[in-house]
């Protein structure tokens, strides 16, 4: 029965990966519309998630990616319980790894059960009450300004892990050597767009800190109407959004082959 459970429990943490390369090709075909005018809904977690709502069985698969979501996270949770501590396989990076997509799976499951229910609501509008939320706390800018500089770095890692292509090392599931040439080309373009989006991400964390006003941390939303605002504006945007595209693809490879 154990043993049934835990292959339970690693099939729907693996359709967590499937169901995020759903959510990123979602994006990624929001941000390209974007890039050409049409920014009938944004470009972000919650215009994906508000794309499968309207589809018939929208509320079915929303419900399905809830599960994935949490399973993933929870996964991801009890890893982090496991690895890096005394005694124990793995470092403690390893673990801070694991904390932080934990967090993540885990606030996705929370924002897909909302769009579940019917309930859902705006990604950016959310990051800027966050983001108003912490700005109350002592030494609120200085957190805020920290956080936006660890989005930065997360961005600046994933386009690192992307370059050097280091992500094969998650394809465990794969003889060594074996990643055929579209795994590595989805990959490394996904890993750099996505890298990109976040480290924009993270500027305007800090912005909002300088300048004391929630309201410029808007998210992934924000960063890619920033994105578009900026020189050449239309082509890089679209170029990151067909890089989350190939993101979606590289997760559904990792939802068969990369490790838990």
């Amino acid at each position: 029965m154990a043993g049934s459970t835990h292959d339970a429990w690693e099939k729907a943490a693996r359709a967590g990966y499937l169901v995020s390369g759903l959510l990123h090709v979602l994006i990624g075909v929001l941000a390209f519309q974007l890039a050409f005018g049409d920014s009938s809904r944004s470009a972000d977690q919650s215009g994906a998630l508000a794309s499968v709502a309207d589809e018939s069985f929208g509320a079915a698969i929303l419900w399905f990616a809830f599960v994935a979501f949490l399973a993933l996270g929870a996964w991801q949770a009890a890893k982090a319980a496991h690895v890096g501590g005394a005694g124990r396989a793995g470092s403690s990076g390893d673990r801070a790894k694991a904390v932080g997509r934990a967090v993540m799976y885990l606030a996705l499951a929370v924002l897909t059960f909302a769009w579940a229910r019917g309930g859902g609501s705006s990604s950016k509008g959310q990051t800027q009450d966050f983001t108003a939320d912490l700005m109350k706390a002592p030494f609120g800018q200085v957190l805020v300004a920290a956080l936006g500089i660890a989005v930065v770095v997360i961005g600046i890692y994933h386009v690192v892990k992307g370059w050097r292509e280091k992500f094969l090392e998650d394809l465990t599931g794969l003889p060594r050597g074996s990643a055929g040439r579209g795994t590595r080309l989805a990959g490394k373009v996904g890993y750099i767009a996505k890298g990109v989006a976040l480290a924009i991400v993270g500027g305007l964390f800090v912005v909002a800190a300088q300048q004391s006003d929630a309201s410029e941390a808007t998210g992934l939303d924000g960063a890619m109407h920033t994105l578009k605002e900026g020189p050449a504006g239309t082509v890089l945007l679209a170029l990151v959004a067909v890089g989350l595209m190939a993101f979606g693809v590289y997760c559904f490879v990792r939802a068969r082959y990369g490790r838990l």
